[in-house]
């Protein structure tokens, strides 16, 4: 290959033949830029040369040898390929075995001076190197004797075929353009970009390894608070229908409630309305606790938006959700006179009458509907209001510039809405106030007085039987039952329990003598509803569901909570879960169910024992598995980084305030950053 550039295709690189350009695909790799920008997920330190007579058993050590014997046998056992050397330095010699690679006899010979890598073992009377890595000794080294890139790796891709693909096109790093302005690499005392996507692939030592990850990930975080501190700016010139507080009718709202509102209600209650007076845009998260009441305060300010005449909608994540949101809130407000609809793929009503689509648009258009239910899908379709003021995101953190815009457009007059954001994901609040500098946050902690704490237990595959006996005594008091498992079908690799395998297995071998019902994604939404309904009609008594329960559903008479597989969740992810029980006044119960039985994985589960609420689990989930297992991976809203964490709060904070910088210069001064987050903005959705 003469001429590279960072479009070239890896296609097009000296040995990737077909096979190994589609293993490189399933990694994302298709050009020589996505070689470059393919990180280690670590690095091992083999640049310590030890001689042969300081080696220990059980050690890794790597040694520069010269081969005297090479040769392969058939061993008797498993008649398996044994290609077996003699090595040698200044100090002594040492036994080399590889199993099953007759082909190093082909690359290697007496004679030939190499380094050798791996774990020391004691084989009889003598020590001996098993399947090391081997390299013959030159000018640079590439797998041995220094800094070593591990990378993830698919199909039959090896480390070292991915090794010698990036290092042969790490020349072409010069040609990246480096977004970030020369005044920050200078202030934050950052690499050049070029000289830190070398080191971070092959780094000459630890020091310098250091200054390219920081590098690297100063730039994924700097462009993530960029584009935040781009949507606090474009919020600042904004304008807002200011929403006058009706006290007298609030407070008769209050009253005719049949339960006492919980200080941290009437605490953030008084936050949205306070925020909702003025001209300015509100952009606040309300988190709250699975079953504390964010509904019901979200509810409080859409009463305020309609006494003023003007529109709210309210976007959660599924339908099911959605249709729990519009029951509810139809319930709360039953005493005023508010058209209030449901428009989703599966279900459009207005005050719980069916309703053509066409119908909801046009009076939600002219104003006649003041509240509007649906999943977030709505921003995308033709949906136009009258008079929006509020945009309730249910389960969707962050609400980007992209989206805001949409909204206004189709607000109805030139003012944007405020905005309220909700989650049931405690978000530890050092990551909040990192992440978040342009929201206001709102925390409820407090849970309705008449609710029980949920007794939770850890249960190994020997005590299944006995928690089986248990649900049926509880069914048996008329409870109802949830069985969560992580996938739909039994395809899994890993064995782990699908919903329809455990559903067939429950209906047929342990409660063949109850009523089992099955939901799950793929169901179509006619019949996640009818599942979701006979359920809450008590025409179910066990529920075999997927994590589609882990939002919304609400079922009063549920108690007994059954995750299979919990060890495959996150555990703010199985508090969710837990919370879909112990919503009344019976004392409920989650069992969690583990086949791995090691103590990490009970030392983190006990967590979810004995935590005092969802914030405790989701610092202990942030320290030891990181964001990713908090939040779940795919979940939408979340900034996919490829080096960068959210808990890197050092450089989040560091970025912040470069980022604040840029915002203050004008960000028009800088072309090459603006075309960089525009590009960003067109890919992803901002927050």
């Amino acid at each position: 290959m003469s001429i590279i550039s960072l479009s070239t295709p890896v296609s097009a690189i000296t040995r990737v033949g077909k096979t190994t350009a589609s293993y490189l695909k399933r990694l994302g790799i298709q050009t020589v830029m996505d070689l470059l920008f393919y990180y280690p997920f670590r690095w091992q330190d083999l640049s310590e040369i030890s001689l042969i007579n300081s080696l220990k058993a059980g050690e890794i050590g790597t040694v520069r040898v010269k081969i005297q014997l090479l040769t392969n046998r058939r061993s008797p056992v498993k008649r398996k390929i044994l290609t077996e050397g003699l090595v040698a330095d200044k100090t002594g010699s040492i036994k080399v075995i590889w199993f099953n690679q007759p082909f190093i006899t082909k690359i290697l010979a007496p004679g030939d001076e190499v380094y050798l890598s791996g774990k020391v073992d004691f084989d009889k009377y003598t020590l001996q190197f098993v399947n090391p890595i081997y390299e013959k000794v030159k000018e640079e080294q590439t797998h041995t004797a220094r800094i070593v890139p591990l990378y993830s790796l698919s199909g039959h891709l090896t480390q070292k075929q991915l090794r010698f693909l990036i290092k042969s096109v790490l020349p072409a790093a010069k040609l990246v353009v480096d977004f970030l302005p020369q005044e920050l690499i200078r202030e934050f005392k950052l690499l050049d970009l070029a000289f830190a996507l070398k080191q971070i692939h092959f780094p000459d030592h630890q020091a310098v390894l250091d200054q390219a990850v920081y590098r690297l990930k100063f730039d994924e975080l700097f462009l993530f608070q960029l584009q935040i501190q781009l949507s606090k700016a474009e919020s600042a010139k904004s304008q807002a229908w200011p929403i006058k507080f009706f006290e007298k009718e609030t407070k008769n709202f209050v009253s005719n409630l049949p339960f006492q509102l919980t200080t941290d209600q009437r605490k953030t209650a008084w936050q949205i309305i306070t925020n909702l007076e003025k001209n300015q845009p509100m952009n606040r998260l309300l988190e709250g606790e699975v079953g504390s009441g964010k509904t019901l305060v979200a509810t409080l300010a859409m009463l305020n938006i309609c006494l003023n005449n003007r529109q709210a909608v309210l976007m959660a994540p599924t339908e099911i959700l959605a249709s729990q949101h519009y029951k509810n809130i139809i319930a709360l407000l039953k005493l005023f006179n508010f058209k209030i609809a449901l428009l989703t793929r599966g279900y459009r009503l207005v005050d719980n009458q069916k309703e053509s689509k066409s119908k909801i648009l046009d009076k939600l258009k002219n104003g006649e509907i003041k509240i509007l239910i649906g999943t977030h899908a709505l921003i995308q379709e033709k949906v136009f209001f009258n008079q929006l003021s509020l945009a309730i995101i249910d389960e969707q953190h962050r609400f980007g510039v992209s989206q805001r815009k949409m909204l206004r457009e189709h607000s109805g007059d030139h003012k944007v809405p405020h905005l309220l954001s909700m989650t049931a994901t405690p978000i530890p609040r050092s990551l909040a106030l990192a992440l978040y500098g342009d929201l206001d946050l709102s925390i409820i902690r407090q849970m309705p007085k008449e609710r029980k704490k949920i007794i939770t237990k850890i249960v190994s595959p020997r005590q299944r039987l006995s928690a089986y006996q248990f649900i049926r005594q509880q069914v048996k008091t008329g409870r109802q039952v949830f069985v969560i498992c992580p996938l739909i079908d039994p395809s899994d690799k890993l064995g782990v329990k699908a919903a329809t395998e455990e559903y067939e297995k429950l209906k047929k071998e342990i409660f063949s003598d109850l009523e089992i019902s099955l939901l799950h994604g793929k169901l179509k939404s006619q019949e996640k509803e009818k599942v979701m309904a006979d359920f809450l009609a008590k025409k179910s008594d066990i529920l075999v569901a997927t994590a589609v329960v882990e939002v919304g559903v609400d079922v009063p008479n549920a108690a007994v909570m059954l995750i299979e597989g919990s060890e495959r969740f996150g555990l703010a992810q199985l508090h969710q879960f837990r919370g879909r029980v112990g919503r009344s006044i019976y004392q409920s119960y989650c069992f969690l169910i583990t086949e791995n039985e090691s103590e990490k994985i009970k030392a983190r589960l006990s967590a979810l024992v004995t935590a005092k609420d969802g914030f405790e689990l989701a610092e202990f989930d942030l320290k030891f598995r990181g964001p990713g297992e908090i939040y779940g991976q795919m979940q939408s809203g979340w900034p996919e980084f490829k080096i960068a964490h959210l808990t890197d709060l050092e450089i989040i904070n560091q970025t912040k305030k470069a980022a604040q910088q840029i915002i203050s210069r004008g960000i028009n001064n800088y072309p090459l950053l603006k075309d960089k987050v525009e590009d960003l903005v067109k890919i992803v959705h901002l927050e």
